[in-house]
Formats: C-alpha cells, structure tokens, sequence
C-alpha cells in the first residue's frame, strides 16, 4: 500500500482525484432525490406535478481534455478535435442519464467559457458544429437530444484556454427508473467496450473517455509542450510532474497507426444507440447499470451496500492504457481506479438475457461480455482480477 499511497500523492500534487472524497463528503447529507441508488438524482415531477412522472438533472463535461484539444490544434491546425470536445461535453452527461433508464427527448445546454486571447470565434463555432453534428447523429439512431442553446463566456481571467460543459435535463415515468438498488448477489456484469470502431463512429476509438486526461497527458506527452504551451497546465504542479511523458503530439503510435494526440483525444463513445434498443427489450431484467467514468472500474461502490462485484474475467486492455501504463510506471491497481482499461458501460442483469444484451451491443459493433458477478459481502467492494494482479477496493 506504501506505493500505492505515494502514486496517490503524485496525482494529487497535479491538483486532480479519483476518487473525489472531498466532493462526497461535501455532499454526503444532500437528499439523494426518490431513488438513491439511481446514478443521477431523480427529483418528483415538480415542471408537471405528475406523482407517475420524475425528472432528472446532470452537469458535466469534457475536463482537461479540451487543454490538450488546444495543444493539438495549435500544433497542427487539425479543427476536428473541437468536435470531439463537444461530443465529450454531451455523452459525459449523456450516458450518465442512460445508467438511470432515460433513452428520449433529453434537453442540452452546452456552456463554454474561454479565453478570448487564445480561443478564437472559429473555434467556438466548430464546438457549436460538432455538437450540432453528433445529435444529428443520434437521431439517425432514434436517440432524441433537443439542444436549447446555452452561454458563451469569455472569461480570460479565470480560464486558461477552454472548457466544455453541457447540462441535461429529461422527464420520466418513474415505473422506468433503473435503480442500482436492485442489485442482487446472483446477478452478472456485462461490460461493453470502450475501445474499438462502433458502428457509429468514424474511426479508432482508444477508449479514453473524458476520465483520467490530467494524468493521461501529463504521463503521456514530453516536455517540449510544457514549452511551448505553459498554458495548459496549472503552473504550481510540481515541475517534475508536469509533462512527464516521452511521446509526441504528432508521433504515430505503431498499432493503431494513429499519432498519439488523436489516440488521448478519442471522442467519448456514447453507448445510447445500444442501451435504447436493450432497455426496449430487457427494461425490467435490468437490475443496474454504471457508467465507468470518474473512478473507472470502481465506480459502482458508490451505488451498492452489502455487496461485493467480482470483475474476473475484464476484456482485453487498450494500447493507449498500456502506454500509460508503462511510461508513467503508475501501478496497476489505481489505473483501475482511474481509468475505465477497456469497458465503460456496465449492466447488472440476471444471467439469462446477459447473451441477449451482448447480441445487441455486438450488432453495433461493440465488444461486450459477461466480465463478472455479484456475491453477498460483509462490506461494499469490488474485487478485480487482472493479467496484472487481484486488486480490492473498499467503499470508503
């Protein structure tokens, strides 16, 4: 564990957490809203006063990576990474609404504060475009967003380069709450990929997410970026910890053949195209699902009591999370912690419909298999069984 800790340091010191302990305990007497163990908060239907009715509310958005988003276009004039920010900025918020049964007529608003000095209007509106561009997307996949504008800030003395926020909003039956409460010992996990090229995207996919890209591109990149762009990162991270990396923007990784910033900067895969045609068919075999973003394979110890989740047999790790790996030498049991290694989207399910769900993601293209189970436990934890080890995690 000394290794461990010092590693948590280090991360730390970059002005970032995993596990956000501060922000849950700041939060650990806020009412949790009619299904607590949902993974958004569910209020009662307060816009129509319907008691069969409730509405969720969720904020989040693309973090740091759009720093690193500003690094690339600067240094390549490639405009296509705003794009991705945007659909960064939506799935985030997005996908959490799936975890919790919501597949239509969602409501965005997209806010974007920037420096004026460094992110010019041509920028803000490719962020615009590509937002616009992956709900027209979704749509083709019966997947509703409806954007209802937002703000634009210019906001140079607080923000360094840009960043990226959306809030969603939807309205629902509360009949088809997914609640992670209904997690039982007995129930299998199925993981769907967060790597690979979904029927709906374009290219690679390194599965990054929006998770981790403080570590990821500071453990990652070389230091001639610190150079060149001091303004990407906070200038009181310790300088031995800044840029750390030996890779290079531009520099083509040899089994993907992608440079890479593109592989750091990989959109943020929606899983909703898969999880609206799986929550039409199996709704009520569905006990729970968990986005796999902020604390990667240890996020649902935030929505279980009594029980212990056993990830034995996880899908396989992506290049760029070995990468990471190996050049920052952080231990294998807090990238786990950080970062989703290889699937984003969990679904707890009885085991009969399990092949039924991993029928459908693979129609889509998607990689999804039954990664493990779920057992009585005197404690919350999850226990994961890697290539690299058996790591066990505790509820805090």
């Amino acid at each position: 564990m000394a290794a461990e800790n010092k590693v948590f340091d280090r991360y730390a010191e970059r002005g970032v957490s995993s596990t956000k302990e501060e922000v849950h305990s700041a939060i650990a007497h806020i009412d949790k809203g009619l299904f607590p163990k949902a993974f958004c908060k569910i209020i009662p239907d307060y816009l129509g006063g319907d008691p069969n009715y409730c509405i969720a509310m969720h904020a989040d958005g693309a973090g740091t990576k759009s720093a690193l988003a500003y690094a690339y276009w600067r240094e390549t004039d490639d405009m296509s990474v705003w794009a991705g920010i945007a659909q960064d900025a939506i799935v985030m918020n997005t996908d959490d609404l799936l975890c919790a049964g919501i597949t239509d007529s969602i409501l965005l608003s997209s806010t974007i504060g920037r420096n004026k000095h460094r992110i010019p209007g041509a920028v803000v509106a490719a962020l615009i475009q590509g937002a616009d561009s992956f709900v027209r997307k979704m749509a083709e996949y019966g997947f509703e967003i409806h954007l209802t504008g937002g703000e634009t800030a210019d906001v140079g003395d607080l923000v360094r380069t840009v960043i990226v926020d959306s809030t969603v909003t939807a309205r629902m039956k509360r009949e088809l709450v997914i609640d992670n409460g209904r997690i039982v010992p007995g129930d299998v996990v199925v993981g769907l990929s967060s790597y690979g090229k979904a029927l709906y995207e374009t290219e690679y996919n390194s599965g990054i997410g929006s998770n981790g890209l403080t570590s990821a591109r500071h453990d990652l990149f070389g230091a001639d970026l610190a150079q060149k762009y001091s303004e990407t990162y906070d200038d009181r991270t310790p300088p031995e910890l800044v840029y750390s990396g030996s890779r290079g923007l531009t520099e083509i990784e040899p089994i993907t053949g992608m440079t890479y910033g593109k592989l750091a900067l990989s959109p943020t895969r929606t899983y909703a195209p898969v999880a609206r045609e799986v929550l039409a068919r199996y709704r009520k075999e569905i006990h729970g699902m968990v986005h796999c973003s902020g604390g990667g394979q240890t996020k649902v110890l935030h929505f279980i009591e009594g029980l212990r989740v056993v990830k034995e047999r996880m899908l396989p790790i992506p290049p760029l999370f070995e990468i990471i790996q190996r050049d920052s030498q952080t231990p294998w049991y807090q990238m786990y912690q950080v970062f989703n290694m290889g699937h984003r989207l969990e679904l707890y399910v009885s085991e009969k419909v399990a092949s039924h769900i991993i029928a459908v993601a693979r129609q889509y293209a998607i990689d999804a298999e039954v990664i493990g189970f779920v057992e009585a436990s005197p404690q919350a934890e999850v226990c994961i069984c890697s290539p690299h080890g058996q790591f066990v995690y505790k509820k805090q």
